[in-house]
């Protein structure tokens, strides 16, 4: 019930906003230039098109086998992704529109003609539509092959003051934010997992949101994870999305893979001669479905000159880390922005956004940008990546 009334909620703010968007480009790109029929026709059935194409696609794409629910939500999602950039460029369009026009109404009362030409106003708006629309086709040719083209390793050097210089050059690859789902399927997961194993890490470490649908759905397409291989094993931390999907029974499949699920647990890694404490927590708004991430439970106990490495999904949880002596945290969630300039929107809501911090005297955090994207097949400014965190003393 709970999950439910959370994705209804979601989908009635979703349309909401996507009207609202909608509306914009129309009163800016069909509108206000004046296009002559039948352009101007075509321009608002396409939008009118576009606009319900993207509510009606996403619970069709859970709703439709895979075959075809991966080209519709494809086609959605693209559409999102370009909308997005078209929407950025017609604001910034409209501003040299208005700055020209202020200019144009100012040459005009000093030349005693009064009121601007229309015709000029009307040149001005289809020029400013032109340009917003080239540069949006543009950034979205760039960030489509930025969305679909190969995963890079990024390797992360973290000095942490109590760790045993025995495990100086301990790695651990992190994988976020996969979102395997209706558009990222099997090929994709088996890319990350080769990836991920050339690395030879020490521990491999899962942040969250790695599935967008139900266990039923999409437990052949990441059946691959169960060949990663690391000598200290496999770890998980739920994210949001697991939570939508159903987390009850992925937590029970991706133990059946040999991932240990962490949920507000801690785990010694290392041996008896040097390690470090390995915690975990539920997702930062759980509490949403009746699981509270408790990070004071993870750690009750625990030796304080020992090392503390989190996995938390969420930069917000980076407080409490704080709080506990956390040494390191290790975060998705905010795709690094995905689509830049919306890592600017992502900053209200997260204290950091991509790349690794310092937060207070003792406690850093690293923000993965992410190993797969949701919704667009998308990246610009924040390419994806399996991140091989390196720890050093």
């Amino acid at each position: 019930m709970q999950r439910a009334l959370s994705f209804l909620g979601f989908f009635g703010v979703a349309t909401l906003v996507v009207v609202g968007l909608h509306w914009y480009l129309w009163s800016r790109l069909v509108r206000a230039p004046g296009w002559p029929a039948p352009w101007s026709k075509v321009g608002t059935w396409a939008l009118v098109f576009l606009a319900v194409l993207l509510p009606v696609a996403m619970p069709l794409s859970r709703a439709l086998p895979r075959d075809w629910a991966g080209p519709i939500a494809g086609a959605a999602y693209a559409w999102m992704g370009l909308g997005f950039l078209l929407v950025v460029s017609a604001f910034l369009a409209d501003l040299a529109s208005w700055i020209g026009s202020g200019a144009l109404a100012l040459w005009a009362s000093r030349q005693s003609e009064g009121a601007t030409d229309p015709v000029r106003r009307e040149l001005l708006s289809r020029g400013a539509a032109g340009v917003a629309s080239v540069a949006a086709v543009g950034f979205g040719g760039a960030a489509l092959r930025g969305g679909l083209g190969e995963v890079e390793v990024k390797e992360v050097p973290v000095r942490l003051e109590r760790l045993p210089r025995a495990l100086s050059g301990f790695s651990l690859v992190q994988l976020t934010d996969v979102h395997v789902g209706p558009t990222i399927g099997r090929r994709f997961v088996e890319q990350i997992v080769e990836k991920a194993n050339a690395q030879r890490p020490d521990a491999v470490v899962i942040t969250g949101d790695l599935v967008d649908g139900s266990v039923a759905e999409l437990a052949r397409h990441v059946e691959p994870l169960a060949r990663l291989r690391a000598r200290h094993g496999v770890y998980f931390c739920l994210g949001n999305h697991e939570y939508y999907s159903g987390a009850a029974p992925w937590i029970e499949h991706l133990r059946s893979l040999g991932i240990r699920v962490l949920r507000n647990e801690r785990v010694v890694v290392g041996d008896a001669a040097a390690s470090f404490d390995l915690a975990g927590v539920d997702d930062y708004k759980a509490g949403r479905f009746g699981h509270e991430p408790d990070l004071a439970a993870a750690v009750a106990g625990r030796d304080p000159e020992r090392e503390l490495v989190l996995l938390a999904h969420q930069p917000a949880e980076i407080e409490r880390a704080a709080r506990h002596a956390v040494g390191l945290q290790l975060s998705g969630h905010t795709h690094g922005g995905q689509i830049r300039p919306f890592d600017n929107l992502v900053k209200l809501a997260q204290p950091y956004v991509r790349g690794l911090h310092r937060h207070g005297r003792h406690t850093q955090i690293y923000v993965s940008c992410g190993t797969g994207y949701w919704g667009p097949p998308m990246r610009l400014g924040a390419p994806a990546e399996v991140t091989k965190v390196v720890l050093t003393t």
